[in-house]
Parts: structure tokens; C-alpha cells; sequence
């Protein structure tokens, strides 16, 4: 992966990975290069299996205004001008909308910590996400129907998930602004703080307490968090039993009671490196 220009990615010695958009010059929006390099970090990040959590922050007055206006006139133009235009433009979205959903599908937790505007494609992005804090200034905008389109990168179907349908609608309708105070109340954020500084403090302690657990019992625990919420409790339960039985680990469930006894860090083997099978040697 070459050296991305619109993030940082860096790591803590407690197996936390932060990322960082860092374009505060163009209130850290969206173009083909963003969504490039966001899917490369996030493949990475997933095949790598050595981070055990993720925090994804911002810099500048916005943690990011969306979608850049310019790439709807230039970069990725829809054709509307004919049914093959149009069926193309399925396969364009399903391309934007699997990147952030690698946010969902990522082997560990992610916490976004949100700062001033998180507006349009911004929402669509943490709503994939585990966690959400944010600065008493953020606000949570669903841009799309303001430049008159529907948003379509999956905010419409997660947050109905997270806070009441009538809200979801009501914003989705209107373009109106959530400010942090509703969102904590709604639910949609965890926590919010006075400042950037202690939000991304709290952020990190909270990924570095996720990162102490053992990572494939994490691991399991976002995965089956997230499948009981889109099936029944029957099919979840179910689905539980696989897992647990997949992942049952008596070694680690030892060192996780021995190092809470003997108040020190638990020490566990790390996610397993993942390989592309097109990547085999078939020599």
C-alpha cells in the first residue's frame, strides 16, 4: 500500500491502530482518492490481525463534510441518460458502500471519535461503526436530500438501528442538523466531551481496554452483536452456538481469570494473519 495523503495511521503498544483524516483544508471531505485509500487501510488492518481495535478521529473544524461536491460533476458522474447508465449506477455504489461496511465486517471493534460536522457520506461511515463519541459542538447532518439525492452509502440502513425510526425519518426528510446533546440522548453517540483533546483521550482509553481482552473472544463478541441485530433471538441464538463453539478458547479463559486476580495484563495469542487464496503459491 503506497502512503496514504488523506489519512494517518499509526499504533500504541497496546495493539490500538488510529486513524486519522487529515485534510482539515477541505473539511476533511470525500473524493475517489478518500475511498481508495480508506479501503486499502481497512483491508490491511483486517489481514493483518495485529491491532485489536481501531479509532478513527479527524482534524480541523469538522470531522468531515461528506461527500466532495466536485466528484458529482467530474470524477464519478452518474449517467442518467440511459438504462445501462443507470443499471451502472448499482455497481458504482456497491463498490462505495462495501468500503465502509469493512468498518463493520472489521475483525475488531471501532470507535470514531467525532468532532464539529459529520455531514452526509461522514454519517454513512460511523454509523458502521462500534462506538461513537463526540465534542458537545458535533452535530450530525443527512446531507443528501439538500443537494437533492438520497443518501445511499448506508446511512439509511443503519441508522434506523441505532436511534427511532421517527427521527431517522424526520432528519432523512429535512437535512436538519442533530447537534451532540439529541444524539447522546437518542443514543446514537456514547459519550460526548468539552473538548477534541478529551474525547480522543477517551477514545484511546477505551481501545486500549478492548485491546486487553483476548482478540478472538472480541472478535466473536462483534460478531455476534451484529448478526442479532438484523435476525430473530431464535436465529441468534443458534448462530451463538457455532460461534462459541468455533472460537472456545480454555487457555485463554484461564489467563483472562488468572491476570484479573493477579491484577496485570492478560497475555493472548493475536488474531491469525489472513491470506487471499488468489494469493497462494500454486507451486
Amino acid at each position: 500500500m503506497t502512503s496514504p495523503t488523506c489519512f494517518s495511521l499509526s499504533s500504541t503498544d497496546d495493539f490500538v491502530a488510529h486513524l486519522v483524516l487529515n485534510r482539515p483544508e477541505v473539511l476533511n471531505t470525500m473524493h475517489p482518492t478518500f475511498w481508495r485509500e480508506l479501503d486499502e487501510i481497512l483491508t490491511q488492518l483486517h489481514r493483518d490481525g495485529t491491532a485489536r481495535a481501531l479509532v478513527i478521529s479527524s482534524t480541523g473544524k469538522h470531522f468531515s463534510a461528506g461527500m466532495a461536491l466536485e466528484t458529482f460533476t467530474s470524477a464519478i458522474a452518474m449517467d442518467d441518460q440511459s438504462p445501462e447508465g443507470r443499471a451502472g449506477v448499482f455497481d458504482l455504489l456497491s463498490d462505495m458502500q462495501t468500503t465502509f461496511t469493512k468498518i463493520e465486517s472489521l475483525r475488531i471493534p471501532v470507535i470514531c471519535a467525532i468532532q464539529g460536522g459529520c455531514i452526509g457520506g461522514a454519517v454513512d461511515m460511523v454509523t458502521a461503526a462500534c462506538i461513537r463519541y463526540a465534542t458537545a459542538d458535533a452535530f450530525f447532518c443527512i446531507q443528501e436530500i439538500n443537494i437533492g439525492m438520497v443518501a445511499d452509502v448506508g446511512t439509511l440502513q443503519r441508522l434506523p438501528k441505532l436511534i427511532p425510526f421517527a427521527v431517522v425519518k424526520e432528519l432523512a426528510y429535512t437535512g436538519r442538523r442533530l447537534p451532540a446533546s439529541k444524539a447522546l440522548a437518542y443514543g446514537l453517540v456514547n459519550e460526548v466531551f468539552d473538548t477534541p483533546e478529551a474525547m480522543l483521550a477517551a477514545a484511546l482509553q477505551c481501545a486500549k481496554e478492548i485491546a486487553s481482552k483476548p482478540p478472538v473472544a472480541i472478535w466473536g463478541t462483534k460478531q455476534a452483536v451484529t448478526y442479532a441485530r438484523d435476525h430473530s433471538v431464535e436465529d441468534s441464538l443458534r448462530q451463538m452456538g457455532w460461534l462459541q463453539g468455533a472460537i472456545w478458547s480454555n487457555q485463554h479463559v484461564r489467563e483472562a481469570i488468572a491476570a484479573m486476580k493477579e491484577k496485570r495484563a492478560g497475555q493472548f495469542t493475536p488474531l491469525a494473519a489472513l491470506q487471499s487464496f488468489k494469493e497462494l503459491d500454486a507451486g
